[in-house]
C-alpha cells in the first residue's frame, strides 16, 4: 500500500489539490443560496424538514440518503487531508458534517450559528439575499416556543 502511494504521489496530491479548489469555489456558490432558502425558524424547530422524495419513492430515498451520507463522509475525509495539505479544510470537514444524517445534528447546527464571528457571517448573507436574520429559541433547549 505505502509503495503505491509512493509510486502515485504526484496523482493523488493533484487530486486533493482539485478537491481543494472544487470544494472552495463550490462553498462560495453554495453557501449564499442555502443560507437564504433557509426559513427564519429553522433553529428553532426541532423536527427535521419533510423530505417527501424519501416515502414517495422509497429506492430513489434511500439511494439519495446512501449517496448524501458517502459525499459527506467523502467530503470528511478530504477535508481532514486538507488540514495537512492546501485547501479550505475545516470549512469541507464542517459541510460533510452537516450532509450525512447524525444524532442531535440540528442542536449542532443551531450551536455553530450561534457563535458571534458565524453568526454575523450568515446574518450578513441573509440580509443581501432580502430574508430576515434566522430566530433562536432563547432557551437553547432546541425546542419549539
Amino acid at each position: 500500500m505505502i509503495s503505491w502511494i509512493k509510486a502515485h504521489s504526484t496523482l493523488l496530491l493533484s487530486g486533493l489539490g482539485i478537491l481543494s479548489v472544487v470544494t472552495f469555489v463550490g462553498s462560495l456558490i453554495a453557501l449564499p443560496i442555502l443560507v437564504a432558502r433557509l426559513p427564519e425558524d429553522y433553529f428553532i424547530t426541532n423536527a427535521a424538514p419533510a423530505r417527501p422524495w424519501r416515502t414517495e419513492h422509497p429506492v430513489r430515498g434511500t439511494v439519495v440518503y446512501l449517496g448524501r451520507n458517502l459525499l459527506g463522509l467523502v467530503l470528511v475525509a478530504g477535508g481532514i487531508a486538507m488540514l495537512f495539505l492546501p485547501g479550505q479544510g475545516l470549512l469541507a470537514i464542517a459541510i460533510g458534517l452537516l450532509m450525512m444524517d447524525l444524532p442531535r445534528k440540528r442542536r449542532l447546527q443551531a450551536w455553530l450559528v450561534s457563535l458571534k464571528p458565524i453568526h454575523k457571517g450568515i446574518t450578513w448573507l441573509r440580509r443581501k439575499a432580502g430574508q430576515p436574520a434566522f430566530r433562536f429559541d432563547p432557551t437553547g433547549s432546541g425546542q419549539s416556543a
